[in-house]
């Protein structure tokens, strides 16, 4: 672990640009990465939070295909979609860049030069996956097939979603080319490696043995996994048509592979950065005195704990990552997010469904992160939080507050007198909180943190309770200056403790408090970053109080300042406004189901006479009632055109008796009767399913009457 570092240097993971940006991608990595990032700034620390879009591989090539676009035209559309979402949702990035930049290719171009001219590859012909009819090499997720391991059948070629093994293509049982559907065959092509095995030593001792007691259990678990089974070589290039040329002789037609060229993204963009910055980038990479966190999840752990570590180690003059605090999944409804089923919440449709609530989504992952675990968001979890928590708490005791200052003082802080002890504990209290919610941000207990967040408002409003200003206010209008100045100091923390977490909403507290006017009260952080940060943005500038100064000083807000006006900081939201996401939600499962739904096989071929034998007739539901003891079944009378008869029929779990009366119905009259629990069946009411899996009556849709035959 390093100890008092000079400079931060973040990454968050790169989003691969074949679709939009979704909750699950916020909470696994771009919100806590945001709020470890805005927590060292608000400390003074040299922060650089680097992330850019992944605009190479296969999933890119197989998006271009599917929307017969090239894959230029993909990795624009994408790349502007998501870069809005992450400003939208205040993700701090000092540089968020593509990899599809020259300076990217530059820079991947020369990493892959310098191991190559180390001798750090083995270059080795193998036999590859090939789809004849497409002429083409099949990189991985060109190919699916069954997985060895699950028998999963929609596996693909380095990876089983199911089961989370990572694979080969020529694991696959029974491989099919998704291009063609083309069984492939097997061709000898020349490919570079990265021989991991030889670095088992080195990941042995920096992991499992240095970083046993301070990485994630999940992230330990998994990386020790894969030592244990045993590391193998892992091609470096592949036989595709979009990405990175490998810079060597006689290596046409092939591209660096994804994860070799993505990982080193990071660097390209951190270079771009120092140079728009006029900084040097090489300390951010390069100096031991530098601490490198990566922000990831899970599904990505291998690359940015084995792969890449290998990677930097070999080319020998890269810093480590001090932690890779990967989160593992959000879940949706119970369900898992999949971006191809549009089993998601978009980011940029959430902001068109509840404008200027980002701090609100942000708050509800946060609160509900998949640390440790998958975690599950549904809608009510979020509209609860928002109404008993954000409302409740933290917006009711700063709406207090305000209301309270401007009716008694025009606004004005008032000069406390006499200090009691209840004032005494509760302003010490305070100068604790930045610690204990420090102590859990630097352990990326993200979640933690926000929970002791709300304990500040929680004091406050427990202040307010006890105290009672409103009531002592009658005998005692020199008590509630005191009382006023300490609850003001309370919601002045606020406007800084929940910048990390709730950046809009702080700055939103900040206004009302017109921090904006003090900033001759505290110079400290201002002045660091005009000493470092020549080119920090006004957002930071303008900030007057520092993470520390609420443990320093009992003066946040001084008496003699003005405030402004009261301004709710956190709406209700109503059910329907919930019911509206779940309705949409559920909208998505019925297409998704009717989409994937698969017609049975066609049963053996019959003669026209043996359909002529079927007498089926449209009738009408007279009487319907439920088969004593029998879960299943509904006894019917049934008008055939014939006759009014009897039929049993198992549909009870579907419908009840009074909504099907009167039903107009298919009946097959000729079949032969048949006791069922005592009652004789005189028939059979045609039924089918629908996408959903529900029962549907097979009814004519004109006005036939009864006793019309079906032919």
């Amino acid at each position: 672990m390093t100890q008092n570092p000079k400079r931060y240097t973040i990454t968050a993971a790169l989003p691969y640009t074949n679709g939009p940006i979704h909750i699950g991608h916020l909470a696994g990595v771009y919100v806590p990465a945001d709020i470890y990032s805005r927590y060292l700034r608000l400390q003074g620390k040299d922060v650089a939070f680097i992330c850019g879009s992944d605009e190479h591989g296969v999933a890119i090539s197989m998006k271009a295909k599917k929307e017969g676009v090239t894959p230029q035209e993909v990795i624009d559309k994408y790349d502007g979609i998501i870069r809005k979402s992450f400003s939208d949702f205040g993700i701090s990035f000092n540089n968020y860049s593509r990899t599809s930049a020259k300076i990217h290719h530059d820079t991947a171009s020369e990493f892959f030069r310098t191991l190559y001219d180390k001798g750090d590859f083995i270059e080795e012909v193998t036999e590859q996956l090939y789809d004849a009819k497409a002429n083409q090499f099949l990189a991985d997720r060109f190919v699916v097939g069954t997985c060895p391991k699950c028998d999963n059948p929609e596996a693909y070629g380095d990876q089983c979603e199911k089961c989370g093994s990572t694979l080969n293509a020529t694991d696959l049982i029974n491989p099919k080319s998704t291009i063609t559907g083309e069984t492939p065959i097997l061709k000898e092509t020349k490919h570079w490696f990265l021989p991991l095995d030889r670095y088992t030593d080195f990941l042995t001792k920096w992991i499992l043995e240095g970083h046993k007691s301070d990485w994630k259990t999940n992230v330990y678990g998994q990386v020790k996994s894969w030592i244990d089974a045993g590391l193998e070589p892992r091609a470096v290039t592949r036989d595709l048509d979009w990405g990175i040329d490998v810079p060597v002789e006689g290596a046409e037609g092939k591209k660096l592979y994804v994860w070799f060229d993505a990982p080193i993204g990071y660097i390209s963009s951190t270079k771009e950065w120092a140079a728009r910055e006029g900084k040097d980038w090489e300390p951010y990479w390069k100096d031991e005195e530098t601490k490198l966190v990566h922000f990831i999840g899970k599904d990505n752990i291998v690359f940015h704990c084995i792969i890449f570590p290998a990677m930097l180690k070999a080319e020998g003059s890269y810093i480590l990552p001090d932690n890779v605090p990967a989160n593992e999944f959000l879940n949706l409804e119970g369900n898992k997010l999949s971006t191809s089923k549009n089993w998601a919440v978009w980011l940029h449709e959430y902001l068109e469904e509840f404008p200027d609530k980002q701090d609100v989504l942000r708050y509800a992952l946060t609160s509900n992160a998949p640390e440790t675990k998958d975690n599950d968001f549904t809608w009510k979890d979020f509209q609860a939080r928002n109404n008993n928590e954000l409302v409740a708490v933290f917006g009711n005791f700063v709406n207090r507050v305000v209301v309270l200052t401007n009716k008694y003082y025009d606004g004005v802080i008032p000069t406390p007198n006499e200090f009691s002890e209840i004032d005494e504990a509760t302003l010490n209290e305070l100068k604790a909180y930045p610690a204990v919610i420090a102590s859990s941000v630097e352990r990326y207990r993200f979640r933690e943190a926000l929970g002791e967040l709300m304990n500040v408002a929680r004091l406050g409003n427990k202040y307010l309770a006890d105290e009672e200003p409103w009531k002592v206010m009658k005998d005692n209008p020199e008590r509630v200056k005191t009382q006023m100045y300490v609850a003001l100091q309370i919601a002045a923390a606020l406007s800084v403790l929940a910048e990390p977490f709730l950046p809009f909403t702080a700055a939103k507290l900040s206004r009302i408090l017109n921090l904006g006017d003090l900033k001759e009260h505290f110079k400290g952080f201002s002045k660091f970053l005009k000493e470092n940060h020549p080119g920090a943005t006004d957002v930071f500038l303008d900030k007057t109080l520092g993470w520390n100064d609420i443990s320093e000083h009992s003066d946040l807000l001084p008496a003699g300042h003005k405030i402004g006006e009261a301004e709710l900081l956190f709406a209700k939201i109503e059910d329907e406004e919930i019911q509206k996401q779940i309705d949409k939600l559920e909208a998505t499962k019925t297409a998704n189901l009717a989409e994937n739904k698969q017609a049975e096989p066609q049963k053996d071929l019959i003669q026209f006479e043996d359909f002529a034998k079927m007498d089926i007739r449209i009738g009408t539901i007279l009487e319907a009632e439920k088969m004593p003891k029998a879960n299943k079944l509904l006894v019917l009378k049934v008008d055939t055109g014939i006759d009014v008869r009897t039929i049993v029929s198992g549909i009870a779990e579907s419908f009840s008796p009074e909504e099907i009366i009167g039903k107009r119905v298919s009946v097959l009259a000729n079949l032969a009767p048949r006791a069922l629990r005592g009652v004789e069946s005189q028939g059979m009411i045609l039924m089918t399913t629908n996408a959903e899996g529900k029962l549907v009556f097979v009814n004519p849709d004109a006005d036939a009457p009864n006793g019309a035959t079906v032919n």
